[in-house]
């Protein structure tokens, strides 16, 4: 009878242990410590510790860390290094640059993708990719079959086939030359349209997707200086943008890209701040997340600097963006993510090497806790379904 008791009591446990797995709803970081920031100024960390992946569960209240391990990655780019498939079985990570073989005390482009089983336990890296140089902003289409990362330092997109837990690359597209700064790619819902930022010379490039076919069809679009993150809206009405500016203490801007045109074109433009780094529309598609660094970044003495950046909550209605809510975050932020009810909003602290965590009802932003992380959270993401 005892043993029975026991058998009856190790099947529920592991009855619970499945059920809490299946309903995690997991947001990924990658976390650079090869860089610190030093009064303003990027700096190289003599003999760093390996950089690493966070995985955090939103599910619980307050969210969690269910484990954390090495895997490369880099602040370098927008903060969307990390992308994760709609089941929440993979993510990827970018890196895009690495201490320089030759100076330790420089970086160097990087191309390497690791693939993350986050349903092992513990999650692992399972596979290391070559994207180009400067692998940066990684996305995975809603049907979990197709990824694309943009390479900063080549104006080129890579492309890779999902199935099951193999990525496969298939292929590269040229999109302009390495000074064109291709620094994000996002899909458009139905996964046959996607946008490529260029902050080195001010354009949105549209791709045509067809299975595993890429194609730039030669359509660019203007925004604003330095158009750098990039999303696109669950309902596939319109993609927003972090344009980024030339950092000279000029208010920047997001804009407002109408997909649905024919072509896609700006159709509303926003000032925020300072440098708005992050960018994210939440899953509804009726409120976009902007980290602004406000000048967190700069030095000191700088007319410029700010101590502390900024989280901007924009509500989208009728393609025009409005200002909701605001609140101060940490300094040189990164990247933002909500939950999937679009409750929670998680952002990445570098300086401090945390996630702040805030809640949202739709009209006020609360900070609600901390979340340690091991490294500067140089990008965070949840799954896009």
């Amino acid at each position: 009878m005892k043993a029975q008791r026991g058998v009856v009591a190790l099947v529920l446990t592991v009855l619970l242990a499945f059920a809490t797995a299946a309903q995690a709803q997991l947001a990924v970081t990658s976390n650079d410590n090869k860089v610190v920031l030093d009064n303003g100024a990027a700096k190289v960390v003599p003999n760093p510790a390996p950089d690493t992946v966070t995985i955090i569960d939103l599910k619980t209240s307050p969210p969690r860390v269910v484990a954390e391990i090495a895997a490369p990655g880099s602040v370098v780019g927008p903060p969307f290094s990390v992308a994760l498939t709609p089941d929440e079985s993979l993510a990827l990570v970018g890196s895009s640059s690495k201490i320089d073989p030759n100076d330790p005390t420089k970086t160097v482009p990087d191309t390497r993708v690791s693939v993350i089983d986050l349903k092992a336990s513990p999650p692992a890296v399972i596979a290391t990719l070559e994207a180009g140089k400067s692998a940066a902003g990684i996305s995975i289409n809603r049907q979990g079959t197709l990824a694309l990362v943009a390479n900063r330092s080549e104006g080129t997109v890579s492309v890779f086939s999902i199935s099951g837990k193999t990525v496969t690359p298939v292929g590269k597209v040229t999109i302009a030359d390495e000074k064109s700064g291709t620094s994000h790619a996002t899909f458009t819902p139905d996964g046959k349209m996607a946008l490529v930022t260029r902050d080195g010379d001010h354009k949105i490039s549209v791709l045509k997707v067809d299975g595993t076919n890429v194609e730039y069809t030669k359509r660019d679009i203007n925004a604003g200086l330095r158009p750098y993150g990039i999303d696109v809206s669950s309902k596939g009405d319109f993609a927003a943008v972090a344009n980024i500016g030339i950092g000279q203490g000029d208010a920047d801007t997001i804009s407002l890209i109408d997909v649905r045109a024919t072509p896609p074109r700006v159709v509303d433009t926003l000032t925020v701040g300072q440098t708005p780094e992050g960018i994210k529309v939440s899953p509804d598609g009726r409120h976009v997340a902007v980290v602004v660094m406000n000048g967190s970044n700069k030095a000191k003495d700088s007319p410029f600097y700010a101590d502390g950046g900024k989280l901007v909550l924009l509500r989208v209605k009728d393609m025009k963006a409005t200002k909701v809510a605001e609140v101060p975050i940490g300094h040189w932020s990164q990247g933002a993510a909500f939950s999937p009810d679009g409750k929670t909003i998680l952002v990445g602290n570098m300086v401090e090497k945390d996630v702040q965590v805030f809640a949202f009802d739709g009209r006020a932003l609360k900070e609600v806790g901390r979340i340690k992380v091991n490294g500067g959270p140089a990008a965070v993401r949840t799954a896009e379904k």
